[in-house]
């Protein structure tokens, strides 16, 4: 238990760490709009992926992950000297796409709603047509 709730501390620490990174320290023009969204580290604490969403097209989300790529060995340099531990995790990165996922379900929400509200008011109006 006690290992389980380290771990989620550090996994914390990693994402608050790697949030203030790319805000004020990485100046890689090809990091566009890049937010942390999760991080899960192994229970060995040996490797650490790094879950981020990016925005905008295909070609930007491609080059902020070559950029996150080029900027690896900083950036595990860096979450080790701030963070304190005595072996620093080998860093990965994914996309994460839940983001998107939940972008799209909204839509097919409003949608759908859009499409009920039409049928009441076809329904609304052969009700009054026929009490007529």
């Amino acid at each position: 238990m006690a290992k389980k709730l380290r771990i989620e501390k550090l996994q914390e620490l990693i994402k608050q760490e790697m949030g203030k990174m790319l805000l004020t320290d990485l100046k890689d023009p090809r990091i566009g709009f890049v937010t942390v969204t999760d991080v899960e580290l192994t229970g060995d604490l040996r490797s650490a992926k790094i879950f981020v969403s990016i925005m905008g097209d295909d070609d930007k989300i491609k080059n902020s992950l070559e950029g996150l790529q080029s900027a690896l060995g900083f950036i595990r340099r860096e979450i080790g000297q701030r963070i304190k531990i005595r072996f620093t995790p080998e860093i990965s990165f994914a996309l994460d796409t839940s983001l998107d996922y939940g972008d799209h379900i909204q839509k097919l929400l409003l949608k759908v709603e859009g499409d009920t509200k039409n049928v009441d008011n076809v329904q609304a109006g052969s009700e009054q047509t026929q009490s007529r």
